[in-house]
């Protein structure tokens, strides 16, 4: 494993970050919920880009992986904060972004706040407002008492890294970052990858993004049986050869 750059913020936290230098428009992944850019889908697109001279960038919000900070101190407008500073200060012109299941929501944040960094978007099991339509929502009366009296409650995770300890400081501040009740144009190439077996993010929050968004350019795809990792040697061949589809179409907009 190489040792990581650090970029530090104007908040003062220390993003980790590796780059690939290339040919643009670049790449950059944004990966999902209490993960890090070590997982799959960040690392073999690193290859790809590599292996066709494409500039890439991936990176770990605060408080996930290496970068600095506690992962229950943050929230979302945070780490998509943190990706805004990372992609003003670490590329060049726009760029394609890769967001995984929670990177989905903050690309869509992204392009909310600077669309003249994008030069198209990526979405595989793309997760928008899951803080307040996923954990909010699902969470029994016991439990919303249990966040109000101790400012957290632990979900049981399929992962190998514990619960996920739920703050009431993430469930406030995503109310003020959500993407599904209010317009959102995304005016340039845009593709949304889903798997039919994603127990984290249903087929019905794909079509709802699709269909919410505006844009003149947009797809979903549906995988058959492909759960919310995609990381099978197919759906990450998927991914790649989306990307290549969107930067093709980036070039001819």
């Amino acid at each position: 494993m190489s040792t990581p750059n650090f970029l530090k913020t104007s908040t003062g936290r220390s993003i980790a970050y590796h780059k690939t230098e290339g040919e643009g428009p670049g790449v950059v992944f944004l990966g999902g919920f209490k993960s890090d850019m070590q997982g799959t889908k960040a690392v073999y697109l690193e290859e790809w880009a590599k292996t066709n001279g494409r500039a890439f960038l991936r990176f770990d919000y605060s408080g996930h992986g290496e970068s600095s900070g506690e992962f229950t101190d943050g929230a979302i407008g945070e780490w998509a904060a943190d990706a805004m500073e990372a992609i003003e200060e670490l590329t060049e012109g726009p760029q394609v972004l890769v967001g995984s299941s929670m990177g989905g929501w903050i690309s869509l944040l992204v392009a909310r706040n600077m669309p003249e960094k994008l030069a198209g978007l990526v979405g595989i099991a793309a997760a928008p407002d899951f803080t307040e339509d996923g954990f909010w929502n699902g969470f029994t009366d016991a439990q919303k008492e249990e966040l109000a009296r101790d400012g957290q409650v632990a979900l049981p995770s399929d992962y190998d890294d514990g619960p996920y300890i739920i703050t009431e400081k993430l469930i406030a501040e995503g109310r003020d970052q959500l993407v599904l009740r209010s317009p959102l144009s995304l005016p340039f190439p845009v593709r949304f990858l889903q798997g039919t077996a994603d127990e984290d993010v249903s087929v019905a929050t794909a079509v709802q993004l699709l269909e919410h968004a505006e844009g003149d350019d947009m797809r979903l795809t549906l995988v058959k049986g492909a759960d919310h990792r995609f990381s099978t040697p197919e759906c990450l061949n998927l991914i790649s050869k989306t990307v290549e589809k969107v930067l093709a179409r980036a070039k001819n907009v």
